[in-house]
């Protein structure tokens, strides 16, 4: 199969879909991979690294979305959809349950949309979601140590250590969702021994970071009750809410930023996904990452692990590349027979949404999948 790999255009997102292993692997078993060129500059990847393994550069990106597939980081822009058309099967992240312009126009051109969030094990693993998230959550806690410092910039921060200090009290971090995000965000801020809440649903998974995080934090049940009497205390929230494929649930009303202390910090890691804070209403960007509304420092950036592009490049690569290779080696219809998770990935396929989620989230109709 002819595979193509697109520079990535989103703002400060400076990873790239492959690794010269990864391209390796796939020039191994026959397929023909362009890569645009200086896509994995930013990743410390270079030109010479693809072509050393049998990638073609190209300059053209109009070339490289001619390919049978191509793959991506993040999900495709405006000045992109005018590569769209029937029969190209694009694999990266798309979470089109917050975005109706992108789904409307994959519909309108047929293309054959796989979203790496929705790819999903019967147990309920995300496996291609996994890196991204466990390096959202790591970093999350350090940028918000950083937002919680009163040298950042011009808005109104605490000035305090997210590190504990002997006789000082601990800086109070509180985190929604204990998945894959959450786990990751709770660790790092009790290695800096903050005191550290956090609030999930299912019972099952409240035992299971009770244990995994041996007891060094408070686990509790997530419900309005307690949602608003912790965030009322926090220094740091973390919000990690995401259902795969779907809107993430508004949990943090405007009214509860307003209790919320002065110069706390509020970031939002399913910004792809619509957001779980009712005060914010957008993403933001490394650029520009934070804003204040209630005296709250806000910040939504939605591609965070673009911070630390070669670790997050190396991680997706590790978890994409059999897909890929199976998707390109067997085809699509094939894949899915061996990779029965893959069919969850796929959002849009002939014109239709076949992910029925999705289709709610969107209020569009839904239509079950059929490969010929």
């Amino acid at each position: 199969m002819k595979i193509g790999i697109v520079k990535e255009i989103k703002n400060n997102e400076n990873r790239v879909a492959i690794t010269p292993a990864g391209v390796q692997e796939l020039v191994k078993n026959n397929h023909e991979v362009m890569i645009e060129f200086n896509s994995g500059i930013n990743s410390g990847f270079t030109n010479e690294a693809y072509q050393a393994v049998g990638a073609k550069i190209i300059s053209d990106p109009a070339v490289i979305w001619q390919q049978d597939l191509v793959i991506k980081v993040k999900e495709p822009l405006k000045s992109e959809y005018k590569y769209f058309r029937k029969g190209l099967i694009l694999f990266t992240y798309l979470h089109l349950a917050a975005n109706l312009e992108l789904t409307k126009e994959l519909l309108k051109n047929k293309v054959i949309a796989i979203a790496y969030e929705t790819v999903q094990l019967p147990n309920g693993h995300l496996p291609l979601l996994a890196p991204m998230s466990e390096i959202a959550g790591r970093r999350s806690v350090i940028f918000g140590a950083t937002l919680l410092e009163k040298h950042h910039h011009e808005q109104k921060q605490q000035g305090i250590l997210l590190s504990s200090i002997p006789g000082v009290n601990k800086t109070k971090v509180l985190i929604i969702g204990g998945g894959t995000a959450g786990y990751n965000a709770a660790q790092i801020a009790i290695g800096l021994q903050a005191q550290v809440t956090i609030l999930e649903l299912n019972e099952e998974r409240i035992r299971f970071l009770e244990e995994q995080l041996n007891h060094q934090c408070q686990v509790l049940k997530s419900n309005v009750n307690n949602l608003t009497s912790e965030i009322i205390a926090a220094d740091l929230v973390i919000s990690t809410v995401l259902i795969p494929g779907a809107k993430a649930p508004k949990l943090i009303t405007e009214a509860m930023v307003k209790t919320m202390k002065k110069g706390s910090v509020i970031i939002d890691i399913a910004i792809d996904q619509g957001g779980s804070v009712e005060t914010i209403v957008a993403a933001t960007t490394h650029d520009r990452p934070t804003f204040l509304k209630h005296n709250v420092i806000h910040s939504a950036v939605a591609n965070i692990p673009g911070a630390v592009a070669k670790t997050s490049t190396l991680a997706l690569t590790n978890a994409t590349l059999p897909y890929i290779n199976l998707i390109a080696t067997s085809g699509l219809k094939e894949a899915i027979i061996k990779k029965p998770e893959l069919k969850l990935g796929i959002n849009c396929y002939d014109g239709n949404i076949v992910l029925p989620v999705m289709a709610q989230a969107l209020t569009l109709p839904y239509l079950p999948l059929t490969i010929d």
